[in-house]
């Protein structure tokens, strides 16, 4: 599960890499447009909403491309071996009793956000304002709600879903000074100055305030201590026409989990609603 995460990793090194490549050529075109761009355009700052790098809005829905079994299929009682339980939370998810969540109206314990972008089914997002970012999930009939700044309430009770603080990222400056502080010379011996700022083109979120709930259909367990660190990115395939979106997701819980938990979800964007089937929560069924 964590090979995803190495990927990740080295693809933005990869980019950064060529980032550098292409500076003396981008700071040229850079010098010789200044005279054409004119004074800086004034005005208020941008909402979330106008300053969005990427469209996330739509339908999207499930492509189950890892651990089919455990988010097709219910996983049988007490196999946690893709989760870094520690003996606590093996203890509790030793107890999972679907039948009894069912009974006590606990049923939508995995549905929680820890959980709930990788249970097969359909996505709507769309901007509920121009501050606020609404992932609607047909699978339990979820709603997540991406805030643009601010912070927890500290009197909200916790929810399934918690408070998520939203922020688009990815802003990156390469320095081109050398160690010394000095300017570094391109090939030509021309020489660069100064940092060159990538612009933003991923949406991250942080999720916190959680009632406690399940990482797994088979009661693995969160608490209400575990914080959810979400990225969402967006891209076309160029080859099949299809608009994907994808979800590295890393749950730390000081309570239940010896290490982070790293996970992934994909979706394929779709034209229309669709199969859009709203369903309530099931606490022995996958969806």
């Amino acid at each position: 599960m964590f090979c995803g995460t190495k990927t990740i990793r080295a693809s933005r090194g990869f980019l950064l890499f060529a980032t550098l490549l292409l500076l003396p050529v981008a700071l040229a075109a850079q010098d010789f447009g200044a005279r054409d761009r004119g004074p800086a355009q004034t005005g208020p700052p941008k909402t979330p909403r106008e300053a969005a790098p990427k469209d996330f809005t739509g339908y999207w829905v499930s492509v189950v491309t890892e651990l089919w079994r455990y988010r097709m299929l219910v996983p049988d009682k007490n196999d946690y071996q893709f989760v870094p339980l520690n003996p606590e939370g093996r203890k509790v998810a030793d107890t999972w009793d679907p039948a009894k969540d069912q009974a006590s109206g606990e049923e939508c314990s995995s549905y929680a956000a820890p959980a709930i972008m990788r249970v097969p089914g359909r996505l709507h997002v769309y901007w509920q304002d121009d501050h606020t970012l609404r992932v609607d999930t047909d699978s339990g009939t979820q709603t997540r709600l991406f805030h643009f700044g601010g912070s927890l309430p500290q009197n909200d009770p916790p929810s399934w879903q918690g408070f998520s603080v939203a922020s688009w990222e990815g802003d990156e400056s390469v320095d081109t000074r050398d160690g010394q502080g000095g300017p570094i010379q391109d090939a030509t011996g021309r020489l660069i100055r100064g940092r060159v700022l990538r612009q933003a083109d991923y949406l991250k979120v942080v999720t916190s305030g959680l009632r406690p709930g399940y990482l797994q259909k088979n009661g693995i367990p969160f608490s209400a201590n575990a914080k959810l660190e979400e990225d969402f990115d967006t891209f076309s395939d160029p080859y099949s026409g299809n608009t994907w979106l994808t979800v590295t997701a890393v749950v730390t819980d000081p309570q239940y989990l010896i290490e982070p938990l790293f996970t992934h979800a994909h979706f394929k964007k779709l034209p229309d609603n669709s199969g859009w089937d709203p369903t309530p929560c099931r606490a022995n069924e996958p969806r």
